[in-house]
Parts: C-alpha cells; sequence; structure tokens
C-alpha cells in the first residue's frame, strides 16, 4: 500500500464555464480535459501515490481545483472559504473525503477569505499568499489553525497572478522555483531559482528527486533535468486555459503517512 496519499476530483462538465481572472478566456475541449485530467492521475499512481477521488460536484464549474477547497498541516485539515463565492459550494465533499482519512477538521470563517492555492509549504514554513481570492483574515485564521503545531506562516504579496502557486513552487530541498515576471517579490524566499516558462514554476514533488510538471515548460524540464532531477511531464493545456496547474489538481496528503 502506497504510504502517501493524494486527493483528486474528476472534472465538472461545466468546465468551460469556469472564472478567468488573468487570462482570456479561451474553449474548452470537456472530453480532453477528462482524458487530460485521467492521465494526470494515473501519472500520481504510477509513482506510488494512492488516489482518493472526492465526490464529484458536476455543478461546480472549478471544482477540478480540488486544491483550493483544503489546507493539510500536521493531521489538521483547513477546509478553506474561497474568495469567489461561486465555489464554495466545492468544500463540502472535500471535508467529507478528509474527515474519512482522520484529520482533524477546521475552517475557515466568515468573513475570512482562503484559497488552497495561496498557501506553499516549505518544511515548516507556511507561504501565505494575500492575493485577489485570499484576505488579511484569511491569512491570520490559516496562522492561528497552524502555528501552534509549529508552522511559521509568512504572508507574500501576489497581484500579477491568481494563486501564489500560480507563481511558485518549491523544489525537495526547499529551493522555491518562480518565472520572474509573475513574482511580485522574489526577496521573500531564502531560495529562488528563476525558471524560463511561466508553467514552469509548478511542480509535484511526487518522492526522492522526481517531479510531475506540465508538458508546456519544456526549457524548465531541461534545467530541472540538468540539475539532477528526474521530470515526469504531463499534458494540463485545457485546465491552463482556466488558470489552472498540476499543482491545482490534486491535494498530496504525504504528511500523514510519512
Amino acid at each position: 500500500m502506497p504510504s502517501s496519499k493524494t486527493l483528486v476530483r474528476r472534472p465538472s462538465p461545466r468546465l468551460a464555464d469556469g472564472l478567468v481572472t488573468h487570462v482570456e478566456r479561451e474553449p474548452i475541449d470537456v472530453g480532453r480535459a477528462v482524458e487530460q485530467w485521467e492521465a494526470y492521475v494515473e501519472a500520481l499512481r504510477a509513482h506510488g501515490w494512492e488516489t482518493i477521488e472526492v465526490e464529484p460536484a458536476d455543478d461546480c464549474p472549478d471544482s477540478v481545483f480540488v486544491e483550493d477547497t483544503v489546507v493539510v498541516f500536521r493531521n489538521v485539515a483547513l477546509i478553506t472559504r474561497p474568495g469567489a463565492a461561486a465555489r464554495r459550494a466545492e468544500t463540502a465533499g472535500v471535508k467529507e473525503a478528509v474527515a474519512g482519512l482522520g484529520c482533524s477538521v477546521n475552517w475557515i470563517r466568515e468573513p475570512g477569505t482562503l484559497d488552497g492555492g495561496d498557501v506553499l509549504k516549505v518544511g515548516d514554513t507556511v507561504y501565505a499568499g494575500r492575493s485577489g481570492r485570499t484576505d488579511a483574515a484569511g491569512v491570520q485564521q490559516l496562522r492561528a489553525a497552524f502555528e501552534p503545531l509549529g508552522a511559521r506562516v509568512v504572508a507574500v504579496p501576489v497581484s500579477k497572478v491568481l494563486h501564489l502557486k500560480s507563481a511558485v513552487t518549491a523544489l525537495p530541498d526547499g529551493t522555491v522555483l518562480g518565472h520572474i515576471p509573475r513574482v511580485d517579490r522574489p526577496s521573500v524566499f531564502p531560495g529562488f531559482l528563476s525558471v524560463p516558462e511561466p508553467s514552469g514554476a509548478q511542480v509535484v514533488l511526487l518522492g526522492g528527486h522526481k517531479l510531475l510538471m506540465a508538458a508546456s515548460a519544456p526549457r524548465t524540464a531541461e534545467l530541472l533535468t540538468d540539475l539532477g532531477h528526474e521530470v515526469v511531464t504531463v499534458d494540463i493545456g485545457e485546465f491552463e486555459k482556466r488558470e489552472g496547474s498540476v499543482t491545482c489538481l490534486s491535494v498530496r496528503l504525504r504528511e500523514l503517512y510519512a
């Protein structure tokens, strides 16, 4: 049995109606999106992850971006209150899933807002993006939930992209990757590596030096390979049309089972 689990959620048939903020709206091929999602899930399984499907939310166009609905630290699952009111119905099914895994469940409460895509964990440091979707009250509640568990919460400005993790993620050694034109303040991060493509800034840590990333960033994949990482690429082009990335399509629960 794999030691690490990840939550995923099947795309809604209404994916084409999903929100866009920093990109122009493009047509979506929902059938192609489902195929890309299935290949993404299979890539996780092939590298030792047990995937747990959250109950679909077909009436919620953005529900495939399951990362936005919950943030997990230690054994505590913090159910978010998404900054877009249209997405708040997505959280109920996720709450059931994490409770079923034995997590202690907390909630972001009104009037605070927090999207999981604005939260980047690097060891015990939790970077919280202050974006158009996450407000100061949401960051305060995140701090109140996780700092008693040993986290250090650092607020980070986000103005050029939808979420913090649209701009940066981290390598296994804690080095933060980012595409400079999208990052408000690179100096916030102790170790920062500039990458040549916007989608190259998002990686999912598969274990060891294995990284999952989008096929749309071949130059970044080459750079990371040269640095000694094993790169696995997936085509998520339909989700990129809705500001999605490899990180927001799953919630990794490594900490619970390590």
